[in-house]
């Protein structure tokens, strides 16, 4: 009797009889940004270091190399199969895992890493996101599980925010089993509404920007 009053007072509220059918929905209005690279790359940086994360810009794989070393300070890792990885020569660096295949494998590793380095399919400038869409090339884990991530990402793939990115990828459940949003370290508040990090992931994000992916396009 309850739920009948109030979904006769619900569709009262909105006009609608009993069976009557809603009204189709409206089309999805998608609006791009028209913003230059150093534009959208301090808008990164000011997001992402507003959540205590870091941002760096490096010129060439080598540079980039040299900042995630930096960046581990001597702590154990384990990096994806992401190429932006392998044409910067992280794997190289010392107390880095890379190219396990095996899944119990690179869940123990991921255990016991202090870090873990990854690329990222797109980098969102409003927000300071990382998207992560899920493959083999980039294990979910490895940007998860570890206490800290580190994510190296081709300047190319600097986008403005949500819309650019669902105009690139409309349908992100035909393509992946999950698609992930990366936002800052990890933080809750949920216990006596006291902030505390990495409960639920990394309580460290660091981003890498590379750009000479760009300048090579514009070669």
């Amino acid at each position: 009797m309850a739920r009948e009053y109030i979904l006769h007072k619900t569709r009262t509220a909105l006009g609608r009889n009993v069976g009557q059918p809603p009204a189709a929905a409206p089309e999805a209005r998608i609006r791009v940004p028209q913003a230059g690279m150093e534009e959208r790359i301090e808008s990164f940086r000011q997001a992402l270091e507003k959540l205590s994360g870091t941002v760096d810009v490096a010129d060439s794989p080598a540079a980039a190399r040299e900042c995630v070393a930096r960046l581990l300070c001597g702590r154990t890792a384990v990096a994806s199969n992401a190429p932006v990885l392998a044409e910067c020569g992280v794997a190289s660096i010392e107390g880095v895992r890379a190219g396990i295949a095996d899944r119990k494998e690179l869940r123990a590793a991921c255990a016991a890493a202090g870090a873990g380095i990854t690329g990222a399919d797109y980098a969102l400038a409003d927000t300071g996101s990382l998207v992560m869409i899920s493959s083999p090339e980039e294990a979910r884990m490895i940007s998860l599980l570890p206490p800290a991530h580190i994510a190296v990402v081709p300047l190319d793939r600097m986008l403005t925010g949500l819309d650019e990115l669902f105009s690139l990828v409309p349908a992100p459940a035909a393509l992946t089993s999950s698609m992930l949003l990366i936002t800052g370290p990890s933080r809750t508040a949920d216990i006596e509404q006291i902030l505390v990090r990495g409960v639920h992931g990394p309580g460290e994000v660091h981003v890498v920007l590379l750009q000479r992916y760009t300048q090579k396009e514009e070669a």
